[in-house]
């Protein structure tokens, strides 16, 4: 973790708490507002592949928000969990940003994008097993020397199970997390979707997740539809408010582990930024209630 991370720890019994951070992804459209307007405490999230060309107005859009806030630079196109070496050019364009923005936060998907050259525009599932563990970790270990820092890897929402799997979900993201050094991004909607697409229980699968990794939280709304069978199907969309049954399994997170960096994720069908910006709000008031219980637990533990 880097310093700015580390300034962000997590409360401990004796301690008063660290201001919650909040953020939302950024959109150029927000610009003027949140200029004007600020989000104290807050950061902005944008998408590297965004950001690889020399410069022009995006450039000149971030760094007006770098100058400002902390940023998070999240990856959607690395294809860390793909059968290919990783795109070297790619590689290298995702240094040059986090050495040219020094972001906050860096982050990628557990997931593949990309096959013989070819990119797809979607964050593809894998099996979790050996086999695909030492790819991902090697992956990992690559990207992270590339930029000469740990990443936080996002546990994905999915739409199909692989038969071939011989690991959990979180187990499989544990074992990354202990042989590689990286931290993990919670997406708490991811596992809210995840978990009705399959039918389990996200209460169980946050209960098995190795929060001791947590870096940041994603929380973001999805879009309900029906399958071939006429069942459930959510679709991880990010075009809605977040919604209640995940701010509820995002406030049993944060009595677990306290204070987490957490960023609201809100990519098509913008809304103003007032909106936006209640949605962050919210969260830190989550935040905010949910320490004295989380301090209240360590004192038990101890």
């Amino acid at each position: 973790m880097n310093d700015f991370i580390r300034s962000m720890a997590r409360p401990t019994p004796g301690r008063p708490a660290r201001a919650a951070l909040v953020g939302t992804s950024f959109k150029h459209e927000h610009l003027g507002a949140i200029i004007e307007e600020g989000l104290p405490d807050g950061f902005f999230e944008v998408h590297a592949e965004n950001y690889m060309g020399a410069g022009g107005p995006p450039h000149r859009a971030l760094a007006a928000i770098r100058e400002r806030h902390p940023v998070s630079l999240h990856g959607v196109c690395m294809s860390i969990g793909g059968p290919d070496a990783l795109d070297l050019t790619h590689l290298a364009r995702f240094r040059d940003l986090v050495a040219r923005y020094e972001p906050a936060f860096v982050s990628e998907h557990l997931a593949w994008s990309s096959h013989g050259g070819t990119f797809f525009n979607d964050l593809l599932p894998l099996p979790y097993h050996r086999e695909t563990l030492d790819r991902v970790c090697a992956h990992i270990d690559q990207m992270q020397s590339a930029i000469g820092r740990p990443i936080l890897l996002e546990n994905p929402s999915t739409y199909v199970m692989f038969a071939s799997s011989t690991l959990s979900e979180t187990d499989f993201l544990r074992a990354v997390a202990q042989k590689t050094g990286c931290g993990l991004l919670l997406d708490v909607n991811n596992v809210f979707v995840s978990a009705i697409n399959h039918g389990y229980s996200a209460h169980e699968y946050l209960s098995a997740f190795p929060l001791e990794y947590v870096g940041e939280i994603h929380l973001a709304g999805h879009s309900e539809q029906l399958d071939d069978e006429h069942q459930p199907l959510l679709i991880d969309s990010h075009d809605s408010p977040v919604a209640d049954v995940v701010w509820d399994l995002y406030a049993q997170v944060i009595s677990r582990i306290g204070a987490v960096p957490t960023l609201i994720e809100w990519d098509s069908d913008l809304p103003a930024w007032p909106v936006l910006r209640a949605q962050a709000e919210a969260a830190r008031q989550i935040m905010t209630q949910r320490i004295p219980t989380y301090n209240e637990g360590l004192c038990h533990e101890a």
